[in-house]
């Protein structure tokens, strides 16, 4: 099952959030949709409308899958986000919690690309 959801997640970050299709959204998250994400409220048409807005002010943007893991009923989704080809991004950390099928839950966290590291190594 956790191929199954990884694909569905990867499927719904690219399709709604990197080509904006908000109509298609309901095949992948569940209407009363539990967010995490301070800046949110819950439910499916909280976060269409919160896509279409940044989609509104940023065409461009446009979440970069790096890695994913899945556990159970949790995929994993490290991304790099720009919001425009060439901008400085974010190295952003996703949490979807499925059920029935439907991505049910969502935490985030993200950060800002640094230009340079202690370590050597890219953030993303």
């Amino acid at each position: 099952m956790t191929g199954k959801n990884t694909t569905l997640v990867r499927d719904f970050m690219e399709t709604v959030w990197n080509e904006g299709r908000t109509d298609e959204a309901a095949a992948y998250v569940a209407a009363d949709l539990i967010q995490h994400n301070p800046d949110l409220p819950d439910g499916l048409d909280a976060l269409t409308g919160l896509i279409g807005m940044l989609r509104g002010r940023m065409p461009g943007m446009r979440f970069e899958i790096r890695r994913t893991a899945a556990e159970g009923d949790l995929v994993f989704v490290h991304s790099l986000f720009t919001p425009a080809p060439g901008a400085d991004g974010q190295a952003v950390v996703d949490i979807y919690r499925m059920e029935n099928g439907l991505i049910a839950e969502h935490w985030d966290v993200h950060q800002d690309i640094p230009a340079t590291t202690a370590s050597g190594h890219p953030a993303v």
